[in-house]
């Protein structure tokens, strides 16, 4: 990959922009040295893991890394044998494993799905054992603690008792009344590692002992005197032992990293390949980007791209505090904007070349955005084969190039002899040369500096042949040779930036089908030239280039008008679909409701069912009894009078008679709780058949014939099987073909009672226990519901709040309810819950 087209495309300084996203040395010294790769099997999985970096801290991942500035320079000591690390050292290490550790641990407890840095985190080794050695034998301010070791516990015991004794002899010499006056300052001081008096020079042979040295102007001398040299000694050394020993712990402990060298290794490799996903993910986050789609097929569609250098958070990074945001630079002659005059995103442009077309001319008005849009292109290319994500649309896909090549700026030079034409030729030259495919060619303003006519064909020339050699060519051009060439070559796009037709300001927005004009004359004059020198110019168009801006001018127009109308007709297309999207969600709305009340039908109706079937089993039970004893009675009877044992004619009636009772009791109170009934329909005179709609007439139930036995039939209701006499059958309608029967329809008529309208539905529950109160509520809810009433309130007054709370906790999770609440004070406040039901 070409550094001189990076350098022209400023990918540098992306990788400045990244780097700045590192949380460690590490990170950043990798980053630093981020190149395109050219291999699509690397591009993917590079990508791949900055998305799965931006999914991560997108569900609230963290990456808890941190290191010490000089984490390099202690892995360089520790390639040392024999060299232990400073105290300060040992700490910084421990804390960067310890925040390996946390990351591994909190990526294993992502709730999310992240195979990549899963793996990843798992060929770190832990080195919690050392870590908390380390914390163990050395304090937080940095000094190896007295337990690191019983040797250093003892030695620094011993330090202490002698320098408390050669203390307590110092201090008598300077509380002596025979001694006190030869003394300069009644202090103790240190001299070579010796305690030692200040004494004045004169008074030298006032107290015996060791001179070790004098004042700057004589008149003190540091004296140690003899009584306290012993001691002295023994202090200096023991300092050596508690040297040597300390010596040996900090060793020890660097050496057990170095003993797991390997392990430390692949350990510090995935921490900096965790802190470069994490700064590509923070990257990524910063610059609103996306994975692009990687096209097999050579093309690309950058769809509202955006140059990631304007937008505002990159160059407020990037420019730091203290920089220099006014600093011109020569070559492009551009100047760096404040990041705070910049809009906080650029205008996105769409580039867009969809094979079997392999060359784009971009024409427009200066400063419409050609040479941005042309940086654009190249350094979203560059980004993306770097692993980073590009600031534009999903949906954007792009090629993995060989080379990518730019003719950009002006690198004219008088010490080469260069002109700005001969650069761009030499330049040219290099491309055509180093040419290697796929390959992205970018050309700005081709065919300047020299003869108009010249250079347009030359222009045309340079991209054909590039186009010839298979390469993809974008180029932004003013020539007319160029947009003629781009118009009537097949595989060659156009585009024009577009301008508003009344002040000739850019909209940077690229326009593709035809040519645009490039206004010199409108943009000289909206930038202050006179205007007699504009009239003399328009003088100079000879009358084809007047009749040729004409017929663009007209064009322009037309796409224009063409494009105001396409706007017009995607805004009414998105008007349509937020329509039907809301339609849409209304009828699941309905449809959920529907499938929860047929639900609810269903389970009281089996409820009902049961009941009924419990009922007539204990009449059945009761009747079997009433004739047992009804026999047992006849037998006593015949036992007496010595015939037979009959039962008689009024007894069995009367058992008869008791049970049918019975069993209307329990008709009626099944009817009376029935959540379906419906009116008989007009009769049909001709017999039920399997598979019409009869309705059962002593019970009113409506279903589906499924079989018939003689004078008996069997009819679905709702998926359940009830069994009648063929009299009691009316068909409401006949089977429709031979197909199978009709699904059952839930047809419910519920006289609700009149309501004023605005009041609210009352339920008083209270005295009621709280399996009661919740039924009571249950079946309240049904009926407001069926009478299209959406508010009620529940009395349950206040009480122990046992009522209150359960009936909260059964509305909390009830399907119809929308919302609850505490009445308004003057409304019952506590003793009453408002109650409202989804529409």
């Amino acid at each position: 990959m070409q550094r001189a087209a990076q350098q022209a495309l400023e990918f540098p300084r992306i990788v400045e922009a990244v780097c700045g996203q590192a949380a460690t040395p590490l990170g950043r010294e990798r980053l630093a040295g981020l190149r395109p790769h050219t291999d699509p099997r690397r591009v993917a999985q590079a990508l791949a893991g900055t998305t799965e970096g931006t999914r991560y801290l997108a569900d609230g991942g963290a990456f808890p890394l941190q290191a010490p500035p000089d984490i390099q320079s202690t892995l360089a000591s520790l390639a040392v044998e024999g060299r232990p690390l400073e105290p300060a050292r040992l700490l910084g290490l421990a804390d960067f494993l310890d925040s390996v550790e946390q990351t591994r641990a909190a990526i294993r407890g992502a709730a999310g799905h992240f195979p990549l840095l899963g793996s990843l985190v798992e060929q770190a080794a832990s080195f919690k054992a050392e870590a908390a050695d380390i914390r163990e034998k050395i304090d937080a301010s940095g000094d190896v603690a007295d337990n690191a070791s019983p040797e250093l516990r003892a030695i620094r015991d011993r330090l202490r008792r002698q320098r408390a004794r050669l203390r307590s002899t110092l201090e008598s010499y300077l509380r002596g009344r025979d001694t006190s006056r030869y003394l300069q300052d009644q202090i103790v001081t240190d001299r070579n590692g010796r305690y030692v008096l200040v004494v004045r020079a004169e008074h030298r042979a006032a107290i015996p002992g060791i001179i070790h040295g004098a004042s700057s102007s004589g008149a003190s001398l540091y004296l140690e005197p003899l009584s306290t040299v012993e001691v002295n000694n023994e202090i200096v050394a023991l300092e050596e032992q508690e040297a040597a020993e300390v010596r040996r712990i900090l060793l020890a402990l660097t050496d057990a990293f170095r003993r797991r060298a390997l392990d430390l290794q692949r350990t510090l490799d995935v921490a900096t390949e965790l802190d470069v996903i994490q700064a590509k993910a923070r990257f990524s986050s910063l610059v609103g980007g996306i994975e692009p789609v990687i096209s097999g097929d050579g093309g690309l569609e950058l769809r509202s791209a955006r140059h990631p250098l304007l937008i505002r958070a990159v160059a407020e990074q990037l420019a730091g505090p203290g920089a220099d945001n006014g600093e011109a630079e020569e070559g492009e002659r551009r100047v760096r904007r404040d990041p705070r005059d910049m809009p906080a995103e650029p205008v996105p442009v769409d580039i867009l070349l969809t094979p079997p077309a392999t060359v784009l001319v971009i024409t427009g008005p200066n400063t419409g955005g050609k040479t941005v849009a042309l940086k654009t292109a190249g350094l979203v290319a560059l980004m993306a084969q770097a692993g980073l994500h590009i600031p534009a649309a999903p949906g954007s896909k792009l090629p993995v190039f060989r080379g990518v090549f730019a003719d950009i700026g002006d690198e004219q030079s008088i010490d080469a002899n260069l002109s700005t034409f001969s650069w761009h030729i030499t330049n040219i030259v290099s491309m055509d040369r180093m040419l290697a495919l796929p390959a992205l060619v970018l050309f700005d303003e081709l065919g300047s500096g020299t003869d108009p006519a010249e250079g347009g064909a030359l222009a045309v020339a340079v991209v054909d042949h590039f186009r010839t050699r298979g390469a993809i060519v974008i180029c932004t051009s003013h020539a007319e040779p160029l947009k003629t060439y781009a118009t009537t070559t097949p595989g060659v796009a156009v585009a024009a930036f577009g301008f508003d037709p009344a002040t000739f300001a850019p909209t940077y927005r690229l326009v593709y089908g035809s040519p645009g004009r490039s206004l010199a004359l409108e943009i000289a004059g909206r930038l202050g030239l006179r205007q007699e020198v504009l009239a003399a110019a328009r003088e100079n168009l000879s009358a084809r280039d007047a009749k040729l801006a004409e017929h663009l001018a007209r064009i322009d127009q037309n796409l224009h008008d063409l494009d105001h109308e396409r706007r017009l007709a995607a805004r009414e297309r998105q008007v349509l679909m937020d329509a039907e999207a809301r339609v849409k969600a209304r009828e699941d709305s309905l449809r959920q409701r529907e499938e929860s009340f047929r639900r609810r039908v269903e389970a009281r109706l089996d409820e009902q069912l049961r009941e009924a079937r419990r009922e007539i089993d204990r009449v059945v039970e009761d009747l079997k009894k009433k004739a047992a004893g009804l026999a047992a009675e006849a037998e006593r009877r015949a036992s007496k009078r010595a015939g037979p044992a009959i039962i008689s004619t009024g007894e069995a009636g009367a058992a008869r008679l008791e049970a049918r009772r019975a069993l209307d009791e329990a008709v009626a109170r099944f009817r009376a709780g029935e959540p379906e009934r419906v009116a008989p329909p007009p009769p049909d005179e001709r017999p039920a058949e399997v598979g019409d709609r009869v309705v059962v007439t002593s019970l009113g139930l409506q279903g589906t014939l499924a079989a018939i036995h003689v004078d008996e039939a069997e009819v679905e209701v709702l998926g359940k099987r009830v069994r009648a006499r063929t009299s009691d059958l009316r068909v409401v309608s006949r089977a429709q073909g031979t197909g199978s029967a009709p699904a059952a329809r839930v047809t419910v008529n519920v006289q609700a009672a009149p309501r004023a309208e605005g009041l609210t539905a009352d339920l008083n529950v209270i005295g009621c226990t709280v399996e009661e109160a919740l039924a009571r509520t249950e079946r309240f809810l049904d009926e407001m519901l069926l009478g299209d009433q959406r508010t009620m309130r529940v009395i349950h007054g206040y009480g122990t709040g046992q009522l209150r709370r359960a009936i909260a906790e059964y509305l909390r999770t009830h399907p119809l309810v929308s919302r609850y609440e505490q009445a308004p004070a003057d409304q019952g406040g506590g003793g009453v819950t408002v109650v409202e039901l989804k529409d």
